[in-house]
C-alpha cells in the first residue's frame, strides 16, 4: 500500500463525514473554515476534511478533531448572503494527520494519504457479495433509497469503493462512519459494514413488526373513523348537522380519557349508542346524559396514597384534639396495621358520645393524618332506603344515593367517609335505610356495592368508614354488630379549660379579626363560664360563650371605648350577663326527703334531685315529673322495699294506710326513664318516712330489686363526671360497676370518695345523716365497701 504526504488546509466538519468517491454540498460559515476554503481555491483546490468529535463545539482545537479524514477536491463554490459559502466537494482518498503545521488563521496540517489497494482474493469477494445482498434487503425493507440508485451502486466492481459508497448512503451515527473511514484495509472495512447493516436490518425488521401490530390494532378504529368522517362530509354537503353524532363523539372521547374499568366502559359505550339513536329533545335522552355524566365523574380507579407515618399522625391528632386518649390510640393502631398489611380492609369505627365532644372533627383529623379526602354525610332524619341505595332510573328526577354522591365529591376510591348521626335514622313505608347501610358497612359485601341508579357494582372496600352517634341504644343492632364502638365521654372541667386555651380562643379571635393583644381571658374567667354559663359534656356552648365575649370586645374596640380587654372572673358578667346555672353543691344543706341521683342523658351525665313528701291519705303512691314506665316501676320497687324494712327503719308498719306518698322528679317537662334512679328514690323515701336528713354532698346511682339488692347500671363515667362538675364529694355506685370507674380520669377520681354497695342497707347507712340511729343500724353489722384515693 503506497502512501504519500502533503500539506493541506483543514476543514473541520460538524455532524457529517465525507468518504472517498462521495460528492456532497457543504455549507461553511465559521471564519477559520472560510479562510481555509479561500486558501484552497487559491492553490490546487485540494482540502483535508475531518469530523469533529463533538458537533456542539464552535471553536475546535486539534484534540477535538479526528485524526483520520478524507482528502477532497473542491468542485464548485457559491457565496450565500450572510457570509456563508456553499461548496461542492468530492472525496479523493483517505488520509491521516501527521502534525499540525499551523492553527492560525486556519488549520494547516501535514497528512499521510493512503492509496486504495485492489484486492481480489476469494475472502474479499465473499464479503462483497454478502454486503450487496444485505444492502439490497435493507433497501427493500426501509424504502429510503431509490431503486435506480441501488442499481448503480451494486454495479461497482472495486470492493473498497463499493463499501464507501454504501456507507455514504446509510443513515448512521458519525462514530460508526468514522470507524469505517479509519478501516484502511478493505477486508476489515467490508466486515465492519456488514455488521452495521446486519444491525440496521434487525432494527428495520423490528420497526416493521411494530407497524404491522399497530396497524392491526388501529384497523377497526380507523375504519370507524373514516366511516364517520364520510358521514360528516355527506351531511356537510347536504347542509345538515347531526347533533347526536357530535354529542356521541364527545362522550366517546371522554370515556377514552377516563380510563374506566372494562365493565364500566362497555356499559358507557352502550349508553352512548342509545343516546345517538334518540331524538335530541327526548326526555329519555336527558336521563341517559345524566347517567353518563355520573359514570364519568365517579372515581373508579383513582386513589390517594396513604401517609403511614405514625409520628406525624400522632402529632396531627395532638394538635387538633386535647384528651380523647382511646380514640387516638385506636387510630394509631389502624395506621400501624395498615403499614404492615397493605391489603387490609377498612374498619368501621363508631364514635359514640354526647354532642360537642369532637366526634366529627376527629374524623376530619384522621383524614388529615392519612392525607386522604374527607367526606361527611348526615343520616339524621333519613327514612328512605333510596337515600342510601339511590333511585332507579325509571323514576323522574332519579339520582344516586348519598354514598355514591359522597364518592363523587371525594374524587378518590379511598376517602375517609363520615356517616354522622347514625342513631337518628328512622323507618317508614319507604324502607329501612339502616338495612341498606349493611351493604355499605359490611367488609364482606362492600367491595361490590350496588347503587340502584348506577347499576354497576362500585368498590367501597378501600374506604375508611367512620360513624357517629349520641345515644348507643338507638343504633340499629345489625349495624352495631359490624362496627367497632369507641366511647367518647364528656370532658372534665380541666380538659375544657385546656381545650378553650389551645383551640377555642385562638379560633374565635381569628374569626373575629382580633389577636391576643386585643383580648385575653383568664383561666378563672373560663372556669366561671364553664360552671355558671354552660351545662354540657362537650364544648359547643363554651365556644358560643367565648364568641359572645369576642363580639362584645369587638364592639368596644371599634367604638373606641377600649383598646384592649381583659376578661376575669370578676367582670365576666359585664360580657355575658347574669349566670344561667347554679354551680356547686347539688343541694345547699341536708334535707329530709330530698336525694341527689345521677342520670345519663344525650348531652352526657347530669345530677337529678328526687323529692318525696308525705301527706295524710289512704296509701296512694303518686309519681310526677314525666317519668317513663321503667322509672315508675323502679319507684314501685323502692316503695315495696321500704315497706318490707319498716320495722328495722323504725317506721310505723301501717304507714301506707295513713299517708299518701308523692315522689317528684324536678324539671317535669323533660322526659326521664331508666332503672338507675331506683336506689335514689328509695333513699328519699326512707328519709321522708324516718325523718332523717339525706347528706347534701352525696350522689348515687343504681337499680334496686324488691330484696334490696343494688344492680349495676350504665354510663358510669358520664355520671361520675357530672357529680364532679356539680361539686359532689361522695358518690355511691353499685359494686358490680367497679371496673367502669377505671375509665374516669385519675384527677377526677382523686377528688371523689366512691362507695361501692351491693345492698340498699349500705346505701342508707352512707347517705342518711345519723342524728337518731335507728335500731337496725345498732344491731346489724352493715359493711361499707369504700374505694377512695383522696
Amino acid at each position: 500500500m503506497e502512501a504519500k504526504t502533503r500539506v493541506l488546509p483543514l476543514l473541520p466538519l460538524r455532524g457529517v463525514l465525507v468518504f472517498p468517491y462521495m460528492v456532497i454540498h457543504l455549507d461553511v460559515g465559521r471564519e477559520k473554515s472560510v479562510r481555509a476554503i479561500d486558501e484552497t481555491m487559491l492553490r490546487d483546490r485540494f482540502i483535508f476534511l475531518a469530523a469533529q468529535r463533538d458537533a456542539q463545539i464552535d471553536d475546535p482545537q486539534p484534540g477535538d478533531i479526528y485524526e483520520v479524514g478524507t482528502v477532497a477536491e473542491v468542485k464548485q463554490l457559491l457565496k450565500l448572503p450572510g457570509g456563508t459559502i456553499r461548496v461542492l466537494v468530492e472525496g479523493v482518498a483517505r488520509a491521516k494527520v501527521l502534525r499540525y503545521v499551523a492553527e492560525e488563521p486556519f488549520f494547516r496540517v501535514e497528512v499521510e494519504e493512503f492509496a486504495e489497494t485492489q484486492t481480489g482474493n476469494s475472502h474479499v469477494e465473499a464479503l462483497k457479495r454478502s454486503l450487496i445482498s444485505q444492502f439490497e434487503q435493507y433497501v427493500k425493507l426501509s424504502k429510503r433509497i431509490p431503486p435506480e440508485t441501488v442499481v448503480s451502486i451494486v454495479s461497482i466492481e472495486e470492493p473498497g469503493r463499493l463499501a464507501d459508497i454504501i456507507a455514504s448512503h446509510l443513515t448512521l451515527k458519525v462514530e460508526d462512519k468514522q470507524e469505517l473511514l479509519e478501516a484502511v484495509d478493505v477486508a476489515a472495512r467490508l466486515e465492519k459494514l456488514c455488521a452495521i447493516i446486519s444491525r440496521e436490518l434487525e432494527i428495520v425488521e423490528l420497526e416493521r413488526r411494530i407497524n404491522i401490530r399497530v396497524r392491526k390494532q388501529m384497523e377497526k378504529t380507523q375504519k370507524e373513523y373514516y366511516l364517520r368522517e364520510q358521514i360528516k362530509a355527506i351531511q356537510k354537503e347536504l347542509g345538515e348537522k347531526d347533533e347526536r353524532q357530535a354529542e356521541g363523539e364527545e362522550y366517546r372521547a371522554k370515556i377514552a380519557q377516563a380510563k374506566l374499568p372494562k365493565e364500566v366502559e362497555e356499559k358507557a359505550l352502550k349508553e352512548v349508542e342509545r343516546l345517538e339513536k334518540m331524538p335530541p329533545m327526548a326526555a329519555e335522552a336527558t336521563v341517559v346524559r345524566n347517567y353518563l355524566d355520573w359514570l364519568l365523574a365517579l372515581p373508579w380507579t383513582k386513589t390517594t396514597r396513604d401517609r403511614l407515618d405514625i409520628a406525624v399522625a400522632e402529632q396531627i391528632l395532638e394538635e387538633d384534639h386535647y384528651a380523647l386518649k382511646e380514640p387516638k390510640e385506636r387510630i394509631l393502631e389502624y395506621l400501624a396495621i395498615r403499614k404492615l398489611a397493605k391489603s387490609m380492609k377498612g374498619p368501621i369505627l363508631c364514635f359514640v358520645g354526647p354532642p360537642g365532644v369532637g366526634k366529627t372533627s376527629l374524623g376530619r383529623s384522621i383524614a388529615r393524618a392519612l392525607e386522604r379526602k374527607f367526606v361527611r354525610i348526615s343520616l339524621g332524619g333519613v327514612r328512605d332506603e333510596a337515600e342510601i341505595r339511590g333511585h332507579r332510573r325509571t323514576y323522574v328526577g332519579a339520582l344516586p344515593g348519598r354514598i355514591i354522591q359522597g364518592m363523587r365529591q371525594a374524587g378518590s376510591k379511598n376517602p375517609v367517609f363520615l356517616l354522622d348521626e347514625v342513631d337518628k335514622m328512622s323507618t317508614d313505608f319507604r324502607g329501612d335505610p339502616s338495612a341498606a347501610l349493611l351493604e355499605v358497612l359490611d367488609p364482606e359485601q362492600n367491595s361490590a356495592f350496588s347503587d340502584h341508579y348506577i347499576e354497576i357494582p362500585f368498590d367501597l372496600s378501600q374506604v375508611l368508614f367512620i360513624t357517629t352517634a349520641n345515644y348507643p341504644y338507638n343504633i340499629p343492632r345489625p349495624l352495631w354488630d359490624r362496627m367497632e364502638i369507641i366511647q367518647i365521654s364528656g370532658y372534665t372541667e380541666e380538659e375544657k379549660v385546656q381545650i378553650a386555651v389551645r383551640h377555642l380562643i385562638p379560633k374565635q379571635l381569628k374569626e373575629h379579626g382580633m389577636t391576643k393583644e386585643h383580648l385575653t381571658l383568664s383561666e378563672n374567667a373560663l372556669r366561671k363560664i364553664i360552671r355558671e354559663y354552660t351545662r354540657e359534656s362537650g364544648v359547643r356552648n363554651l365556644e358560643r360563650q367565648i364568641a359572645a365575649v369576642c363580639r362584645k370586645t369587638a364592639k368596644q374596640i371599634v367604638s373606641g371605648k377600649v383598646k384592649r380587654a381583659r376578661v376575669t372572673a370578676q367582670n365576666i358578667e359585664k360580657f355575658l350577663g347574669i349566670p344561667k346555672y347554679r354551680y356547686g353543691l347539688a343541694e345547699n344543706a341536708d334535707e329530709v326527703g330530698v336525694a341527689t341521683g345521677l342520670a345519663w342523658t344525650e348531652t352526657g351525665g347530669d345530677t337529678l334531685s328526687i323529692e318525696v313528701t308525705l301527706c295524710k291519705g289512704k296509701g296512694n303512691l303518686i309519681l310526677t315529673g314525666k317519668l317513663g314506665d321503667v322509672m315508675k316501676e323502679s319507684a314501685q320497687a323502692g316503695y315495696s322495699f321500704i315497706r318490707s324494712r319498716a320495722r328495722q327503719l323504725g317506721i310505723d308498719e301501717d304507714f301506707y294506710e295513713k299517708f299518701d306518698v308523692h315522689i317528684h322528679v324536678p324539671e317535669g317537662a323533660t322526659p326521664k326513664d331508666g332503672p338507675s334512679a331506683g336506689i335514689t328514690m328509695a333513699t328519699a323515701l326512707a328519709s321522708a318516712l324516718t325523718g332523717r336528713k339525706v347528706r347534701h354532698d352525696v350522689a348515687m346511682t343504681g337499680e334496686i330489686t324488691l330484696r334490696g339488692r343494688v344492680l349495676p347500671v350504665g354510663g358510669i363515667k358520664e355520671k361520675v363526671l357530672a357529680a364532679h362538675r356539680a361539686g359532689i364529694k361522695t358518690v355511691i355506685l353499685p359494686a358490680d360497676n367497679k371496673k367502669e370507674l377505671e375509665e374516669v380520669p385519675p384527677h377526677v377520681r382523686n377528688k371523689l370518695k366512691v362507695i361501692f354497695v351491693s345492698h340498699m342497707d349500705e346505701v342508707l347507712a352512707a347517705a342518711l345523716v345519723d342524728e337518731h340511729p335507728p335500731a337496725f343500724a345498732q344491731t346489724e353489722n352493715i359493711p361499707v365497701v369504700a374505694w377512695s384515693q383522696a
